[in-house]
């Protein structure tokens, strides 16, 4: 499960003085969920995660992960979070598998362990076809099965996804919310943040919209709509953010 109570992130900038990137938030997602994280750029969706991921301390507040404390147990977070960043970068000259096994590896896995994972991987990511070929000849949507594989190599209790489908073809796209969803079905907790409406509806239990800093509305689909007289996803968000157009 992971929980988070008050979570803040401060940082310091020389002309803007102290900025608040994230502000007191507070969330629980469980075992069996997928919770959705909606904000526009800079409304510190992605910082939220890095603290939840334990890639930042936070300035006050605090988060449990699996049961472990992001700031006093950062290390036993670690071996139970899978985290895929949108900026994360692939090892050009290593196969996917090499990529993969090498992951198991720095996860303290077995040599037996690492290869039956990467069988049921590649089965359920469509991985065969470039698994033994280098990552500097992959396309966009081969280097994000393999980040994604990587990512979950050790068979994480937590998974946090941060934009895994920004830049791939539909068909691609598609295979991961499958993916995403099955990781759910099994009983993973899972965070899944995107600017794509349309998978925010297909696969979240809960959501959550952030802006400025602050978890400004939560609740299922259905209890957003129902409170807001409004069944399109998108307008909700932008009604609630404050982003409409009032010209």
């Amino acid at each position: 499960m992971i929980e988070a109570r008050n979570l803040t992130k401060t940082f310091k900038d020389k002309k803007r003085g102290v900025i608040t990137a994230v502000d007191h938030v507070s969330f629980t997602c469980r075992p069996g969920q997928i919770y959705g994280l909606l904000g526009a750029n800079g409304a510190g969706k992605t910082t939220t995660l890095r603290l939840l991921a334990t890639l930042l301390q936070p300035s006050s507040g605090t988060a449990t992960v699996a049961g472990h404390d992001v700031v006093s147990a950062a290390q036993q977070v670690r071996t139970h979070v899978g985290f895929l960043a949108a900026s994360t970068a692939l090892y050009a000259r290593l196969t996917a598998r090499e990529m993969i096994t090498y992951f198991g590896e720095l996860n303290g896995m077995s040599a037996t362990a690492i290869k039956a994972r990467i069988k049921q991987l590649s089965a359920e990511l469509d991985m065969a076809e470039f698994l033994d070929r280098r990552c500097d000849k992959f396309s966009t949507g081969m280097k994000q099965k393999t980040s994604i594989a990587r990512t979950l190599v050790h068979d994480p209790a937590v998974m946090i996804f941060d934009e895994p489908t920004l830049g791939l073809d539909v068909m691609t796209a598609r295979a991961i919310v499958k993916f995403v969803r099955e990781c759910r079905d099994r009983g993973k907790t899972v965070i899944y943040s995107t600017h794509v409406m349309s998978e925010v509806e297909k696969l979240c239990d809960t959501i959550g919209i952030i802006h400025d800093g602050k978890l400004c509305a939560e609740g299922t689909l259905a209890e957003l709509r129902a409170k807001h007289a409004e069944q399109d996803l998108e307008e909700i968000f932008v009604r609630i953010v404050g982003l409409e157009d009032t010209k």
